[in-house]
């Protein structure tokens, strides 16, 4: 069974990568034109979409990686550096801007209908730096039951992301800019630290120094 410590990190971990707050607004720009019904229909659609894609990652994510010869410990470094990087974006604000230009190109090539899948699951709720967070915890989980716990942590950080989706015209009302701005920077510095963590715990195993 995984120890709380274990959990508190993999849900941390997972929702600074997924960034409810910092969806809100996107969302709202995404879905410009739709009444409150449409939203809900598309924020719980992503939502559920982003679930069995990350869920997927979390049972086979590790055996993908050994078919293609990739130990934990070289994937833990290279994630952990993917993460820093994320988080370096985030505290200098370019991660939002980048997800604004993603959400924009979408709005006009994309039909409304499929934006639950596009950009909405992939890549902006289950994006490089959810998917590489996901299969990293889920290597330093060995059991079935744990692996069930990591899932049922990914169903609750979706469960949040929903939420802050289904309330995203409150939410980003609420924080506003600067609100915003600071969620994000903060949130950034704890992903800094989680990523080199990550890159720790790799070079260790890497180098079966523990």
């Amino acid at each position: 069974m995984a120890s709380a410590d274990t959990l508190i990190n993999a849900f941390t971990t997972l929702l600074v990568t997924v960034d409810p707050p910092g969806l809100a607004p996107l969302f709202i720009g995404l879905t410009t034109g739709m009444n409150r019904a449409q939203r809900h229909q598309v924020a719980l659609r992503g939502s559920l979409i982003a679930f069995f894609i990350l869920a997927a990652f979390a049972l086979f994510g590790a055996s993908v990686l050994g078919i293609l010869g990739i130990s934990i410990g070289a994937f833990r470094i290279a994630g952990g550096l993917l993460l820093f990087w994320i988080a370096f974006e985030m505290v200098f604000e370019r991660r939002q801007d980048r997800k604004e230009k993603t959400t924009e190109v979408a709005i006009t090539k994309d039909h409304i209908q499929n934006i639950a899948v596009f950009p909405l699951a992939l890549p902006l709720i289950a994006g490089p730096g959810a998917i590489s967070a996901t299969i990293l915890l889920a290597g330093s989980l060995q059991t079935t039951f744990d692996r069930a716990q990591l899932i049922l942590v990914i169903a609750v950080n979706l469960g949040l992301v929903f939420a802050a989706l289904a309330v995203s015209d409150r939410l980003d009302r609420m924080l506003g800019s600067t609100g915003r701005a600071i969620l994000t920077r903060l949130l950034g510095v704890i992903l800094a630290a989680l990523a080199a963590q990550f890159v720790v715990d790799g070079a260790k195993a890497a180098l079966k120094l523990a």
